[in-house]
């Protein structure tokens, strides 16, 4: 498997209140201005932003949701992004395989007797493997927003990256409400296509028994403009603010977990290779 460069996560900015690592301050998390990183970053999130419309994310519903591109088992997949580098984040540059992992200890210490919540740790950007079959960066990394409805200031780089996309100039999108209706719920709305809802589908059409609430983080970890910005309220039911705090509490160690301080996966692997076959067993289809 070739290695596919895709960059840093920009989904980054607001994660626990674990050790502050002597690698990166706080502050400096989720940092859209400068940095390294910042022009990659920036070419990313202008191809999605113009790219990505309602008809694209409708078609690649029907591209995906029928998980039939490969077969592998759920470690299989995790150890696969050794050989991805996200490119949408400003954060760090390293495999996401790490992430994984740090993501994982970060919460499996601060909730021991949670494992549900420590394998949605693991596995949140497994949806990442898409970049192996060719869809390109901006289809699968990054934050999410929805199709179909008026872009909110919220969305990074919201000002400037939008201008080519053509459901901007789509009466029948730019409103508040689009193509919604008040508090439809969110499982109704099109969110920009990427690897949480892929993983999302990958989940579900494996009856994997991971519970609603770790669904929901993996589902809606990259909708930094809802869970951290507070927008699209509109378009939410009860279940969506019920669950909301529970996206939240993930996303804390999402984000401050990601250091330059890597762990040792060897050591890690019999412990969560446990969990994957207590809620997502056997070769599941990709």
């Amino acid at each position: 498997m070739s290695v596919v460069n895709i960059g840093p996560d920009p989904s980054l900015a607001y994660r626990p209140n674990l050790e502050m690592n002597d690698t990166i301050e706080r502050k400096d998390y989720r940092n859209f201005e400068n940095g390294s990183l910042i022009d990659r970053v920036f070419n990313t999130y202008k191809l999605m932003h113009t790219n990505q419309t309602l008809d694209f994310v409708n078609q690649k519903h029907s591209v995906w949701a029928s998980c039939n591109h490969t077969q592998m088992k759920m470690m299989d997949a995790i150890m696969s992004l050794d050989k991805l580098v996200d490119e949408s984040g400003p954060d760090v540059d390293f495999p996401n395989s790490f992430h994984a992992f740090q993501t994982a200890e970060g919460i499996r210490q601060a909730h021991p007797d949670n494992d549900w919540f420590q394998l949605v740790g693991l596995i949140h950007d497994v949806g990442k493997t898409m970049a192996f079959w060719g869809e390109p960066q901006w289809a699968v990394v990054g934050d999410t927003f929805p199709v179909g409805c008026k872009f909110q200031n919220s969305i990074v780089f919201r000002g400037n990256t939008f201008l080519d996309n053509p459901d901007e100039k789509n009466p029948s999108y730019n409103t508040e409400y689009g193509i919604y209706e008040t508090n439809c719920g969110l499982d109704k709305v099109f969110l920009s296509w990427g690897h949480d809802e892929y993983l999302y589908r990958v989940l579900k059409y494996n009856n994997c028994s991971i519970p609603e609430q770790g669904l929901y983080m993996i589902r809606f970890h990259s909708f930094y403009p809802w869970h951290s910005h507070g927008d699209y309220m509109h378009l939410c039911n009860e279940k969506d603010l019920h669950m909301l705090p529970w996206v939240q509490q993930f996303n804390k160690f999402d984000l401050y977990t990601k250091t330059t301080e890597l762990p040792d996966v060897d050591k890690l692997k019999p412990y969560y290779q446990s969990l994957i076959d207590k809620y997502c067993p056997g070769i599941l289809k990709w």
